[in-house]
């Protein structure tokens, strides 16, 4: 079975960058895109639309979103009993130390800033993935 993956993020440019990483992968994987952090509680509760979508096995949650920004969209999940084991790596082009405090306040997973560099950008998905995906041990529902 592939890996679900959701990806909270509203630049289209770093959803391709996500894709085109992720195409090369040893691991089959099946890439959701939310594009802003209303829509991605739509998805994580399967509300109208998304009635029927997998539950994410890891979410990569951009902070700074439209409607709703990242750092509620945390704050929910990990307020949910459910949505809480769902591991979250935040991958953001901030680096603002109170951002990184922040998240890891409100029980984010993993923290990452995001490079400018295409091939940086690509390792740094390969390791999410590899470390995730093969290193780590996730809860099955």
């Amino acid at each position: 079975m592939p890996i679900e993956i959701l990806l909270v993020e509203d630049n289209p440019g770093d959803v391709q960058l996500t894709q085109i990483a992720l195409e090369d992968s040893k691991i089959s994987v099946n890439l959701n895109v939310a594009r802003d952090g209303v829509e991605a509680m739509a998805f994580l509760r399967k509300e109208e639309q998304y009635k029927g979508m997998p539950t994410p096995d890891i979410i990569l949650l951009d902070l700074n979103l439209p409607r709703k920004d990242g750092r509620e969209v945390l704050a929910e999940i990990k307020e949910d009993r459910i949505l809480r084991r769902i591991p979250v790596v935040v991958l953001t082009t901030s680096g603002s130390e109170e951002d990184v405090l922040r998240a890891y306040n409100l029980c984010a997973n993993c923290y990452i800033t995001k490079p400018v560099d295409f091939d940086q950008f690509v390792k740094i998905v390969h390791s999410i993935e590899s470390f995730w995906f093969t290193v780590v041990k996730l809860p099955q529902e």
